[in-house]
This record gives C-alpha cells, sequence and structure tokens, in this order.
C-alpha cells in the first residue's frame, strides 16, 4: 500500500484498501471490478441518500410540477441549449460561451445512444458522474483515514443543503469526480492519470484553474527533485490543455483574447474583486431580513472557512489543501451570484474530511443520529431550493 505523507503518524488502517486486493487476476477490469465492490457500501450509502432527496422532492412537487422539469431547470436549460444547438456565436452579450464544454458534449454525444430523451440523457449522466464522484472521495478518505472514513465522506457529500445539485442537469458532479480522481491520482503518484483527468475538468467548470495549479506545483516538485522520469513533464503539460483549450476558442470567436472574462463581466455580472462584494453581501444578509437560500450560503462560507482551518490543524496533504483553498479564494473571491457560492462549492470536498474523521470516531449509532438529521434537513432545502427560492440553486 502507498503512504500518503499528511505530517503526523496515522494507526493503519484495519480495512484493507483496494489496492491491498491480492492482485492475482492481471486483468484491469477485475482489478476495477474489485475496487467497486470494496466502494460498494458508500456507493450504496451515497444513492441511498439522493433516492431520498429526491423523493422527498417528488412527494412535494406531485402533482402539480414536473420532476424532471424542476430538475432540469435554470443553468440545467443552457446546458441543454448547448447539448442540442451548439453554442451560440457570441450573438448576445449573455452568451452560452460562459458555460464549459464537456457536460453538454457528452450529453450531446450520448443522446443518440441511448432511448432516452436529451433531459433524461443528461440527468442519467449527471447521476452516473456523482456516483463517480461518491466513489472517488471514497478513495481518498480510505487511503487517508480507513474505509470508515471514506465511507462518511462520500455520505456527508451526499447530504450537504445543496446537493440536490448532484442530482440536476449540471456540471457539478461531473467536475467532482474528475477533481476527485485527479487528486487521488496525484497523492499516489499516478502522473499520466492526472494529468488527462486534470485536463477533461479544465473542460467541465471554471473552477479547472483551481485543479490545474495543484497538478501543476505536483509535478514540478517531481520534475526538481527527479523523481518518475518524463510522467510529471507529461502531467504537467496535458494538466492546462483543456481549460486553455476553451478559453482560446473562446477568445477566437469573440475576437478578443480575454473573450470569457469578458462575457463573465459583462454578460453575467462576475468579476473578481478579493471578496469585497461577498462581505458587503453577507453583511446585509447579517443586518435585515433576508431569504432563507442567503442565510444559508453565509453559513455554509463560514463553515467552509472554518473546515479550512481544522483541515490545516489536520495536516491532510497538501495537495487537498491547496485545492480547496483555491476553490474558496476563487469563490467567495468573485463578485456576483452570492445565492450560487454554496453550489459552487459543493466540488470543494476536502472540507469535509474533518467532520467526516469525526463521525467514523464516533460510532455507528451516534453518526446515526446526525446523519438522519442532515438527511431531512438536505431533503427539506433540496425542495425549497426548486420548489420555492425562484433563482438558480
Amino acid at each position: 500500500m502507498d503512504v500518503v505523507t499528511t505530517g503526523e503518524t496515522r494507526p493503519p488502517a484495519t480495512d484493507s484498501a483496494p489496492d491491498e486486493i491480492p492482485s492475482a487476476p492481471d486483468s484491469r477490469a477485475r482489478r476495477v471490478l474489485a475496487s467497486a465492490r470494496y466502494a460498494l457500501p458508500a456507493l450504496g450509502a451515497y444513492a441511498a441518500v439522493r433516492v431520498l432527496g429526491g423523493l422527498a422532492l417528488y412527494l412535494w412537487a406531485s402533482p402539480s410540477r414536473s420532476t424532471e422539469g424542476l430538475l432540469t431547470r435554470a443553468d440545467g436549460i443552457w446546458y441543454l441549449a448547448i447539448a442540442q444547438h451548439g453554442y451560440d456565436g457570441y450573438q448576445r452579450l449573455q452568451s452560452n460561451m460562459a458555460f464549459f464544454p464537456l457536460y453538454p458534449g457528452l450529453t450531446a454525444a450520448l443522446e443518440p445512444l441511448t432511448p432516452l430523451d436529451l433531459h433524461k440523457t443528461a440527468l442519467v449522466l449527471a447521476w452516473i458522474a456523482a456516483l463517480a464522484a461518491a466513489w472517488g472521495l471514497f478513495a481518498i478518505g480510505n487511503l487517508l483515514h480507513g474505509r470508515r472514513v471514506g465511507i462518511m465522506l462520500a455520505v456527508l457529500w451526499g447530504l450537504l443543503p445543496h446537493s440536490i445539485v448532484q442530482s440536476m442537469s449540471y456540471s457539478e458532479g461531473l467536475f467532482t469526480a474528475l477533481a476527485a480522481w485527479t487528486l487521488y491520482a496525484l497523492l499516489r503518484e499516478r502522473w499520466l492519470t492526472a494529468g488527462v483527468l486534470c485536463l477533461l475538468a479544465g473542460l467541465t467548470r471554471p473552477t479547472g484553474s483551481s485543479l490545474i495549479a495543484v497538478v501543476g506545483l505536483a509535478a514540478l516538485i517531481a520534475v526538481i527533485k527527479r523523481r518518475h522520469g518524463w510522467r510529471p513533464w507529461a502531467a504537467m503539460i496535458l494538466a492546462p490543455l483543456g481549460w486553455l483549450g476553451f478559453l482560446a476558442w473562446v477568445g477566437a470567436e469573440t475576437g478578443r483574447p480575454d473573450g470569457w472574462f469578458h462575457i463573465q463581466d459583462a454578460g453575467w455580472g462576475t468579476t473578481f474583486d478579493f471578496g469585497l462584494d461577498t462581505l458587503r453581501v453577507g453583511r446585509e444578509v447579517l443586518s435585515k431580513a433576508s431569504a432563507l437560500e442567503y442565510y444559508m450560503v453565509t453559513l455554509i462560507a463560514g463553515l467552509a472557512i472554518l473546515l479550512f482551518v481544522l483541515s490545516v490543524l489536520d495536516r491532510q496533504p497538501w495537495q487537498l489543501l491547496l485545492y480547496s483553498g483555491l476553490l474558496l479564494v476563487t469563490t467567495l473571491g468573485a463578485a456576483g451570484y452570492y445565492h450560487s457560492k454554496a453550489r459552487f462549492l459543493l466540488p470543494a470536498f476536502p472540507l469535509l474530511i474533518p467532520p467526516a474523521v469525526a463521525l467514523a470516531r464516533a460510532g455507528w449509532a451516534r453518526a446515526a443520529a446526525v446523519l438522519t438529521a442532515m438527511m431531512i434537513m438536505s431533503a427539506y432545502f433540496g425542495g425549497y431550493l426548486l420548489m420555492v427560492w425562484r433563482y438558480s440553486p
């Protein structure tokens, strides 16, 4: 089993990790299946909490509202339009070129291969991606702290207040899956895997820049130490290609090098102001009556900062700290869309490792009580976001 240095000595996990499963079969497919069986409790628990959340939404919406329509609303409409018609060629300032291409591209590619229509294909793809993300979270939690923490990490991610987004035609689930497996590959020093997955993550969401920085720095350290030959070089080259490639394409389409950033600023009202707007809106939320969503976003932003501090004190691997730290900076440092900042933080899963460790150590009975309370809150708030809240989650 590979050892990950976290800055402190930890007892070995009592459960065997996927890579410790006897490697007699040489088939990669068999190893993947064995790893999936090992992760099955985490995947089953994650799927269960998301099914319960979806069921709560269905009961709330029925019979007046379509659950499928609710799950494909807001940003989902933009992704579906891209999948069906492509990009708009900068025909208006609020261009759909603000949205990165991998998720709608996969939806468009898979829809003709299935008996499903475009909306259902997008949802099924999002659900599969979310399961892959839960598997990646389990793999990282298991690698660092053992199987029980891996299970708790996957379940906690599925019970966040905005976890309904993981069931919608949004790109957060796909990005989280790519980010989790990229970071896992980095911790295992699998450079080519990390580079390719980071390339794909850069085609999924603009926050792929946070992941690119982590892969690039890790590869640079390996190069300086002359470890692993040419592979870190390859990872360093591959990692930014998706993100830079899409921005370059948007620049060519708009006729200006900063085309994507111009669309974000002039069309969608999003700029980077080092958190001044976030602080302004947060202060207003706490000083006057506001909508529940604003209170929840403010609470989550504060908890995210606290959990980052706890992650530093727990000496998480620097790769995870840098990734979640950069996500915090890019999310809270951006002006505009305050109501969506908690959703933008969904991929910052390393922040959940400290509570996952605490729940794993608390025992199953105490953990079940906490998770049940979280399940009720998550189910209600997911319904609130789609049935009561008028804007995007």
